[in-house]
């Protein structure tokens, strides 16, 4: 018989889900769950530890499905927020509607715990269950572009529907990947920060109005002037002349952004005003 239970991050259930992804995945994208990856993913983010279910079969660990907790502002107003992100279903029991037992579970989890809204970026295989069974909103795919320099943009007045609010501590954390670590430097009055990507001369490339200081993150010093893009950015301030778009052949698969409301204080996105990078998801 199933039985449902929350996500621990004890050094013993870490191991238990780094065994989960080694069977549900294949090697190369299973290699990245190590325990230590794990344990600054699940335990050392400051906004607050995971939230999410597994379920169990006896002494199997059948799936598993964590969200991760975050600030970010919607229509200017500071929200809590959860990443959708690790999910996985061991192979003999897959088929039985697990993953949507578990997501809804967390949901209403979050709820009562004062979150406001899940987002997550899903893949073309995952986003029509996320938007058929769980009622996210299919926001906008997200922009997938190589470029030279950095991205410019247009003022705009209006501010984005939907981004990140990235404290000093979020960000240090951020920045400390252990399988991915990212580097910053400032570029005027932004910050830009790269991290490694599809090669060391192609380095992914976010950029932050105000950044704030972040003692220990390292400097980003030369970076190769060709990057990649992979976000969003308000209509109003677009300008990709010097960003070329990757044609959907090349990309491994097309990502979409998708929400999800909880609460009464947050709707549905305006896709025309968004702001997003690899920062806010776990691309890099």
């Amino acid at each position: 018989m199933i039985t449902f239970a929350n996500v621990e991050t004890t050094p013993v259930a870490l191991e238990r889900y780094r065994a989960l992804f080694t069977a549900c995945f294949p090697a190369g994208a299973a290699d990245r769950f190590t325990t230590e990856y794990l344990e600054w993913l699940y335990r050392a983010n400051p906004d607050g530890r995971v939230v999410g279910f597994d379920a169990w079969d006896g002494e199997t660990l059948a799936a598993h499905y964590v969200c991760l907790p975050a600030q970010a502002r919607f229509e200017g107003q500071l929200i809590r927020v959860l990443l959708s992100l690790n999910t996985a279903t061991h192979p003999d029991y897959q088929g039985q509607g697990l993953f949507s037992q578990l997501a809804h579970m967390c949901y209403d989890a979050a709820t009562a715990l004062g979150f406001d809204a899940v987002y997550g970026v899903a893949n073309a295989n995952s986003t029509p269950g996320f938007i058929r069974k769980l009622g996210f909103q299919l926001v906008r795919p997200l922009e997938a572009r190589v470029g030279l320099g950095p991205l410019l943009r247009k003022d705009s007045p209006r501010q984005p529907s939907f981004e990140r609010h990235w404290s000093a501590a979020a960000l240090a954390w951020r920045c400390a990947n252990p399988n991915n670590p990212v580097t910053r430097r400032a570029a005027g009055a932004h910050w830009q920060f790269f991290a490694p990507s599809l090669s060391p001369m192609l380095p992914a490339i976010a950029t932050l109005d105000q950044a704030p200081e972040v003692p220990g993150v390292a400097s980003a010093g030369w970076t190769s002037p060709a990057r990649l893009f992979i976000g969003l950015v308000p209509d109003a301030e677009r300008s990709y002349w010097n960003y070329a778009s990757i044609p959907q052949r090349l990309r491994p698969s097309p990502l979409n952004l998708i929400f999800k409301p909880l609460s009464a204080r947050v709707a549905r996105l305006d896709p025309a005003r968004l702001r997003f990078s690899f920062l806010d998801f776990d691309a890099y």
